[in-house]
């Protein structure tokens, strides 16, 4: 099996950032597997499936535009892991409050899509 390359981890990484930015949830889910596992600050148990992401994905929408989602860095290591630091910025829909906030992930891609994915940043930006 080839190693995964960096201009194909960002050619994925592109593709979700403007399907968040457009708010199409069927094209950002596209980028993620059937049976993926999500960790992110502040949730106690990883969101599983694509259904239960599906989920958090619409509340997210409804909850706040999406401004801004640029990628500083990203590094392809064995085994399809992409390390990627990013910052995303929305607008809260209620009072259009913004709210930006600075992280890193990391992920595993497996047949182009991403399976596994771990996010880290402070939920005391969000305050």
């Amino acid at each position: 099996m080839a190693e995964l390359t960096r201009g194909e981890a960002t050619a994925l990484f592109a593709r979700r950032r403007d399907a968040w930015l457009a708010e199409d949830v069927e094209a950002y889910l596209a980028c993620f597997a059937a049976d993926l596992v999500i960790t992110v600050p502040g949730r106690a148990e990883p969101i599983r499936g694509l259904e239960a992401y599906r989920r958090l994905v619409r509340r997210s929408f409804a909850w706040a535009r999406p401004l801004a989602f640029d990628f500083h860095h990203v590094a392809v290591g064995p085994e399809a892991t992409v390390l990627a630091e990013w910052t995303i910025s929305t607008e809260r829909r209620e009072d259009g409050v913004v709210a930006t906030w600075r992280g890193m992930s990391v992920c595993v891609l497996e047949r182009g899509r991403i399976a596994w994915w771990r996010e880290y940043w402070d939920p005391a930006q969000l305050a």
